[in-house]
């Protein structure tokens, strides 16, 4: 199985396998439930989808509590979908935790970033801004936008206020410090994105990353 939905606890400081100090993030890995198994003969490809955070019947819709009382499990909050290794025998109802990362070196991390609401160009895209001293009136302002004469029309694209984060987000090829199975608990090195508590998907890394000398 390539992956499993959890929850950021933080992060923190430990010591590596080499003595190094290295910034964790501490990631709540599981466990989740097989709520749907996906065949290639009946739906076209091999996945599952598994569902994470308990969630209370009253909120949860008829047609997903029957799918929920088919597997003999309780109302999942969070669901997700992720692609079958070959030859990976898992049914409904299976209990999935952090053992699957257990030969893996690295992972794919992806969560939503914190909302910033509407922003500047100077917190948005790290702008300058304009002289502070002097007499200034551009201080935190965009400045020019547009062209001369011709074609006389601000270009497609051009960085401008607006809504910041809140957005979908990968930090790829995060290393793998420590997995602690019985408290299902695992430490990736370095941050990823999103809020302490937020939902995050783990996922095994396409490609492994070069270790510098």
């Amino acid at each position: 199985m390539q992956g499993l939905i959890g929850r950021k606890l933080g992060m923190t400081e430990v010591f590596d396998d080499k003595g190094r100090r290295v910034a964790v993030t501490l990631i709540e890995a599981g466990p989740c439930v097989v709520v749907q198994r996906k065949t290639q003969v009946r739906d076209g490809y091999d996945a599952v989808q598994i569902g994470f955070g308990e969630c209370k019947e009253k909120r949860t819709t008829k047609a997903s509590m029957g799918r929920f009382k088919k597997v003999v499990t309780t109302p999942k909050r969070h669901l997700a979908e992720f692609v079958l290794d070959q030859s990976e025998e898992i049914k409904e109802g299976d209990i999935v935790n952090g053992s699957i990362l257990k030969d893996v070196s690295h992972v794919d991390v992806s969560a939503m970033t914190k909302g910033r609401g509407f922003q500047g160009v100077v917190k948005r895209h790290g702008m300058r801004g304009g002289p502070f001293g002097h007499g200034g009136h551009s201080k935190r302002r965009i400045g020019s936008v547009g062209q001369n004469a011709f074609p006389a029309r601000v270009s497609k694209g051009h960085r401008m206020p607006g809504h910041m984060g809140n957005v979908r987000v990968t930090q790829q090829n995060l290393r793998i410090v420590k997995l602690e199975l019985e408290k299902n608990l695992l430490m990736v090195e370095g941050a990823i994105p999103g809020a302490t508590g937020g939902i995050v998907f783990v996922k095994k890394a396409l490609k492994k990353r070069v270790a510098k000398a």
